[in-house]
C-alpha cells in the first residue's frame, strides 16, 4: 500500500508564518536556537535582500552589518554571481568521470591572486572542510603527528577542525578529539617556538586575525615570526583566511599585511559569492606531491560535491568581481572611516572598552559598569549581567530599535562584531555610528538593559498568547 506523507511544497514553505517557523525549528531542528532568537526578537522573517540591506515581510529595511560572518563580501544576491549561475544552468553539475573546465579556471585564478607560489588547489564545500583537508595534507606531507593551534581560535566544528579550535566549551562534549593537537597562546612566538622545537610538529594553524575570538589583531610581525619558526623547525604554516580573506581586512588576504606566504591557505565563505557553499585550500606543488602525488595517492582525499559546476561558476564570478572592483581597497578606506568614528565614540563612553579590527572586520568589546548603588543593591548581579550579556543587549538594541543586524563573537559574547558587506555605503556606516553613539553615550547601560528586558518579556507574552 502506498504510504501518504504530509509534505510541504516550496510555495507553502515560503508562506509559513513566524510562529509556524518557530514551532518547526523547535520540533525538527534546534529548540535552543529557536528559543534564543525568539527571546531576543531576532527571528524576524526576511523576504528580500540586495547588497548590504534586507527587508522583512512588513517591508521594513534592515542594514546587514553581520554579513554572514564574512561570507557576504559582495553583499546579498550579487547580480554578477547570479548571472554566472544562469549561464551554466544547462551544464552537468556533478560528473566525476570528467575534468571540470570551471574548476580548472578557478584554480588558475586563485593561483594568480594568492601570495607566493601557492598553486595547487583542493575544492570542497565549506571552511571546516578546508581546514580538515589542510590538516590531513600537513600530516601526510611531513610524516609528523602533531598540530599546534592557538588558544581562543576558531577553525570549525567538524572533528578535526574542532580539535584545533581553541575553546573548551565546544571541545569538551566530544572528547577525546583528534590526538596530538596542542594549543599555544595567540601572539606569543616564544610559546610557539617551545612547541615547534621538539621537531614533531606537522603544522601550525593560525588565523591572521582571530575573528570568533573577539576580533583579536596580533602585533605587527607576529606572522613573520611564525613563518621564520616554521621554516627553522620544518613545520608547515597553515593560515586560515576563511573569514579574513578576499578583501575583508583591506588586503586580498590578511597575511599580506605582514608580507607572509603560508605553506597552506584555507579559503571559504565569500569565495562562493554569498550564493554557493564553496571552500578550498591552496598549497605549493611540492607539498601536495608529497601527500597525493602519483596514481597511487591521487584519490586519498576527495569530495563528491567539491568542484561542482555551480560552485565553480559562483567562485569565478566572485573572485573576478572582488579583484576588478578593488573591494580590498574599498574595505581599507571604509574601515579606516568606520574605526575612526568608533574610537571617537569610545572617548565619550565608559561602556566601550576597546575598538579593534582591520578593514571591515571590527570588534567592539564592552566594559562592565562602574560599581555603584544599583550593583550593590543587586549583590553584584548588574556587573555579572554586563560581563556575560551586554554585547548581546547592544546587538538586540541595534536590531530591534535601529534595524541594524549584528551579533556577538562565538568565543567572546561581550564583543559585538561589525562585518558588513564590502559594498556597504558610507551613509550606512554613518547610520551605525549614530545608533551606537545614542546607545552608548546618550542612553547608557540601564536604559539598554531595561529595553532589552521589555523586548524579552514582550516576546514571551506574545508566544503565550498564540
Amino acid at each position: 500500500m502506498h504510504r501518504q506523507y504530509d509534505l510541504l511544497g516550496l510555495r507553502e514553505a515560503l508562506d509559513l508564518g513566524r510562529q509556524e517557523i518557530r514551532d518547526y525549528y523547535k520540533r525538527y531542528i534546534n529548540p535552543g536556537l529557536a528559543g534564543l532568537l525568539g527571546l531576543l526578537d531576532f527571528d524576524k522573517q526576511f523576504v528580500r535582500a540586495r547588497g548590504a540591506h534586507v527587508w522583512d515581510r512588513e517591508g521594513r529595511q534592515y542594514f546587514d552589518f553581520l554579513g554572514a560572518y564574512g561570507a557576504l563580501n559582495l553583499g546579498h544576491n550579487p547580480p554578477e554571481v547570479l548571472a554566472a549561475l544562469e549561464e551554466v544552468k544547462e551544464r552537468p553539475n556533478l560528473l566525476q568521470a570528467s575534468l571540470n573546465p570551471l574548476a580548472a579556471a578557478l584554480a588558475h585564478n586563485l593561483a594568480q591572486i594568492t601570495p607566493g607560489n601557492l598553486s595547487r588547489v583542493f575544492f570542497c564545500n565549506s571552511g571546516t572542510e578546508a581546514v580538515e583537508g589542510a590538516l590531513k595534507l600537513a600530516r601526510a606531507a611531513t610524516g609528523r603527528p602533531k598540530i599546534v593551534y592557538c588558544e581562543n581560535s576558531f577553525h570549525g566544528k567538524t572533528f578535526g577542525s574542532l580539535s584545533v579550535t581553541g575553546r573548551r566549551k565546544y571541545q569538551e562534549p566530544f572528547a577525546p578529539l583528534l590526538p596530538e593537537c596542542e594549543a599555544v597562546p595567540f601572539n606569543d612566538p616564544g610559546a610557539l617556538e617551545a612547541k615547534l622545537a621538539r621537531g614533531d610538529v606537522a603544522a601550525f594553524i593560525v588565523e591572521p586575525i582571530q575573528g570568533e575570538g573577539g576580533v583579536i589583531v596580533p602585533e605587527d610581525g607576529y606572522l613573520v615570526r611564525a613563518r621564520e619558526l616554521c621554516d627553522r623547525y620544518g613545520s608547515l604554516l597553515i593560515v586560515d583566511e576563511i573569514q579574513t580573506g578576499l578583501g575583508r581586512t583591506g588586503y586580498l588576504f590578511a597575511c599580506e599585511h605582514d608580507g607572509v606566504v603560508p605553506d597552506i591557505m584555507c579559503l571559504a565563505k565569500s569565495l562562493g559569492g554569498g550564493i554557493m557553499p564553496l571552500g578550498a585550500y591552496i598549497t605549493r606543488p611540492d607539498i601536495w606531491d608529497k601527500a597525493y602525488g602519483g596514481l597511487e595517492n591521487y584519490a586519498l582525499h576527495t569530495s563528491t560535491f567539491g568542484g561542482n559546476t555551480w560552485a565553480m561558476a559562483a567562485g569565478l564570478a566572485a573572485v573576478e568581481s572582488i579583484v576588478t572592483r578593488d573591494l580590498a581597497g574599498q574595505a581599507r578606506e571604509k574601515g579606516h572611516f568606520f574605526l575612526e568614528g568608533l574610537r571617537h565614540i569610545q572617548k565619550k563612553s565608559s561602556l566601550l572598552k576597546e575598538v579593534r579590527g582591520r578593514g571591515l572586520l571590527i570588534g567592539l568589546e564592552f566594559n562592565t559598569p562602574a560599581e555603584g548603588l544599583w550593583d550593590r543593591l543587586t549583590l553584584g548581579k548588574v556587573n555579572e549581567l554586563s560581563r556575560e550579556y551586554f554585547g548581546s543587549l547592544v546587538a538586540g538594541q541595534l536590531m530591534n530599535k535601529y534595524r541594524i543586524i549584528t551579533a556577538y563573537t562565538l568565543n567572546n559574547p561581550n564583543v559585538v562584531r561589525l562585518e558588513p558587506p564590502l559594498v556597504v555605503d558610507r551613509a550606512d556606516i554613518e547610520r551605525v555610528l549614530e545608533a551606537l553613539e545614542e546607545i552608548l553615550v546618550r542612553r547608557g547601560f540601564f536604559s539598554v538593559a531595561l529595553d532589552s528586558t521589555r523586548t524579552a518579556l514582550a516576546s514571551l507574552f506574545a508566544k503565550k498568547g498564540k
